[in-house]
């Protein structure tokens, strides 16, 4: 291999940091329409009347569209393979709204200042409803979310809109109670996660318009390319045929762009004017009406024997959906079948949960998908029994993990075909000197040091059901064409995928060139979520390469004059195997374009019926000041197994990037309401994201296996490296204070007061 498993920069790194117009809101021309969203004050409320007389004689103002606009076609925005397991709940305006910030009116003009006069313009006549705000009483409440009749869920995934449910369901395995019988130590608590934004650098942003055969195209910064055209044809209840869309370069997404925010406006607007329109959220919008992690209460049992051996787990997820169900019913499995498999020697288990509607802000995707908010819990949970039975955290693991061969009850019976998780642990101590720090050190200054562990897993894909595809093509001169579905959103797929091919034609990287998605040209493909790139639309890269080889022996053998199974390819040239004669991919692909019936192009799609996880060690090293709480984060030793490592450079950036967002998420980042239902984190002044202060030294291993499923052996690396930092620091300020913070973010205030009540 000389590509991959290479430090190969991507492909478009001087494009964007010389400032190249590479993204949407650069892409848009000047003169188009400004679009921007009248949204509810008030968390629950039906519109009476909208007067938009005044508004409209505001120069420069082109439209104001309402509900009365819109098509009343219920649809999801969560970007999901089809039939979305989403109920379809939302109209894109609608009388009645259900959070504050939800869409009243759309505004369009030919410029910012037009737009904005005219949204202080437009007088609403709401009658106000009670809200539900508290998701622990959402469940049968006697106020309905969704009241209305033509609510409906595709799938069967125990929602029903008249008790709040978004989904709900219990699965388990073995003989919970026995196994708890035999247990010498149980530990049972409550965990509670916040909703967290993804506070991506570039905004939701969208521009449309209509071409002259009077289609709509959208140009919109997301991670499902193909999954909004399915998305705007039943929001706009037009078809398929009638949009196109392109995803040029993506300015991050962590999940916030697999639900269609922002495209919905732009389109309508198209659609009935016929201008080209486009908005950009500013970032007070990207905080109080996007799509933010879910907020969870897990509820775990975990019992072990006398010698650590874990026997049974019970956990109970409590998931906040907020006032859509965009991902609530797939987010919420992840809390359980991702942390419960760890632990896959368990003789029983038992996972439940309910996701409810409430009046808040919908959550969506964030990188994890509700498998950190289970993490947390779980390994938190684990943390306590080892502190019970007077064990070392990581002797208690070592003892219990999931290792290569085992089968995974919770993972849907799939079997462990590649883990290095055993020897994750083992390096990742050796890097923090685990044995020298655990369990504290007093630094002799009213401070103390010390040291907590934590381990998780993801997936690869959805099994069965993602896929991904690709077009590979021979041009003149030899040169390759890598045509792509997938939605690189900075993270380098496209140079991923690349590095794939190099190695399976055999050729140099800047010998293929790469392009990006547009649904008129591309293959399908879901996107980029679920840590499916490498793994997925990586080995339809092989697929395909591997049939663009054999019709590249085909003509080197026709101009050679002997059968193909008397030739090879070595990258530059078909040759004969017995013989001193070859011919140069050059003088095939030219010959090619000239009376020839074999086109040089192959195709090639896949899917998987696993999804191999990736397994990863976290450990955090803290210091405390015990006099005032406050925490820092001196070192972060982790270690990760994605298989075959395609790209060093951009593994190791993507583990660091995920890592400091769950520190984030461990200590700084919350969502928080008002009794109103009002977020009171509607800016970055406000909302907390670490800084380069606050994350101490954050180092990066591998401990590679080899997943024979994957691209040259590669699994995901995208999701799980966020997993661990919660539970690990939540374990060292156990282990420092005595003091079990199991609400984040675990604030100074909080460890302050833990350490106050206990004295």
């Amino acid at each position: 291999m000389k590509a991959v498993n290479a430090p190969i920069r991507k492909k478009d790194a001087m494009a964007l940091v010389t400032g190249k117009p590479v993204y949407t809101n650069d892409i848009a021309p000047k003169d188009c329409l400004i679009v921007k969203v009248l949204r509810s004050p008030f968390a629950h409320a039906l519109i009476r009347e909208i007067h938009t007389k005044s508004a409209l004689k505001v120069p420069g103002v082109t439209c104001i569209l309402t509900y009365k606009d819109a098509p009343n076609s219920r649809f999801t925005t969560a970007g999901q393979t089809f039939p979305e397991p989403s109920p379809y709940d939302r109209y894109i305006l609608d009388q009645r709204v259900r959070f504050i910030g939800d869409a009243v009116a759309i505004v369009a003009g030919e410029s910012e200042k037009a737009v904005n006069r005219a949204l202080k313009m437009i007088k609403v006549d709401y009658q106000e409803l009670e809200p539900v705000l508290d998701f622990r009483t959402a469940k049968d409440n006697h106020i309905l979310v969704h009241p209305e009749e033509d609510w409906k869920a595709l799938c069967e995934v125990g929602a029903d809109n008249k008790r709040n449910l978004v989904s709900s369901e219990v699965d388990g395995h073995g003989d919970l109670e026995a196994a708890f019988a035999k247990c010498d130590y149980i530990v049972e608590e409550t965990y509670h996660t916040k909703a967290n934004q993804q506070a991506m650098m570039e905004p939701f942003s969208t521009f449309t318009y209509q071409d002259v055969y009077g289609r709509l195209n959208v140009i919109s910064s997301t991670q499902i390319t193909f999954h909004v055209r399915r998305i705007l044809a039943n929001a706009l209840n037009i078809p398929k045929s009638k949009i196109r869309v392109i995803k040029p370069r993506i300015g991050g997404g962590f999940g916030a762009k697999q639900s269609v925010v922002s495209e919905i406006y732009p389109a309508l607007v198209t659609m009935k004017t016929g201008k080209p329109a486009k908005i950009v959220y500013t970032r007070e919008e990207c905080q109080i009406a996007a799509s933010p992690r879910h907020e969870m209460e897990i509820k775990v049992k975990v019992g072990a024997d006398k010698n650590g051996i874990i026997k049974a787990i019970d956990m109970y997820t409590l998931s906040n959906s907020g006032a859509y169900s965009e991902h609530g019913p797939t987010t919420v499995g992840l809390s359980g079948h991702k942390s419960i498999p760890l632990y896959a020697k368990a003789e029983a288990h038992r996972f439940s949960f309910d996701v409810v509607y409430t009046n808040l802000q919908s959550a969506g995707a964030y990188r994890g998908y509700g498998a950190t908010q289970g993490f947390f819990a779980m390994e938190s949970a684990v943390n306590e029994l080892a502190a019970k039975i007077g064990m070392d955290p990581t002797v208690i693991r070592e003892i219990n993990m999931v290792k290569e061969g085992d089968v995974m009850p919770a993972y849907y019976g799939e079997t462990a075909t590649s883990c290095a998780l055993d020897r994750c642990m083992a390096k990742a101590k050796d890097m923090i000197k685990w044995n020298e720090k655990y369990p504290c050190k007093d630094m002799g200054n009213g401070k103390i040091r010390s040291v907590g562990v934590a381990m998780c897993m993801q997936g690869s894909g959805i099994s069965v059901i993602d896929t991904g595809a690709v077009n590979v093509k021979v041009n003149d001169d030899g040169f390759y064409s890598l045509m792509i579905g997938a939605s690189d959103m900075g993270t380098g797929c496209d140079t991923i995928l690349a590095q794939i091919m190099a190695d399976s034609m055999d050729c140099h990287i800047d010998n293929i060139v790469v392009y990006g998605v547009d649904t008129d040209t591309s293959p399908y493909d879901k996107g980029s979520y679920a840590s499916s790139t490498t793994y997925i639309t990586g080995m339809a890269v092989v697929k395909a390469c591997e049939r663009l080889r054999v019709k590249i022996m085909e003509e080197g053998a026709k101009a050679l004059e002997c059968s193909i199974d008397d030739v090879d390819f070595d990258g530059d040239k078909v040759y004969m195997i017995k013989e001193e004669k070859s011919i140069s991919l050059k003088d095939i692909a030219n010959n090619s374009m000239v009376g020839t019936d074999n086109t040089l192009f192959a195709t090639a799609s896949h899917f998987s019926p696993v999804s191999p996880p990736p397994f990863m060690v976290g450990i955090a090293e803290v210091e405390i000041d015990k006099e005032t709480g406050f925490l820092q984060l001196i070192d972060y030793a982790a270690v990760v197994d994605c298989g075959t490592v395609i790209n060093p450079n951009l593994a190791r950036v993507q583990a660091e990037g995920g890592i400091v967002q769950g520190i984030g998420m461990a200590l700084t980042e919350e969502v928080t309401y008002s009794d109103k239902g009002r977020v009171y984190e509607n800016s970055f002044m406000q909302y907390k994201i670490p800084s380069r202060m606050d994350i101490g030294d954050i180092r990066v291993e591998f401990e590679s296996s080899y997943e024979p499923s994957g691209p040259f052996g590669a699994k995901s690396i995208g999701e799980v490296v966020i997993n661990t930092p919660s539970p690990a620091i939540a374990n060292a300020i156990a282990n420092a204070t005595g003091v079990q913070i199991r609400e984040l973010p675990m604030t100074a205030e909080k460890i302050f007061k833990g350490i106050h009540g206990k004295e």
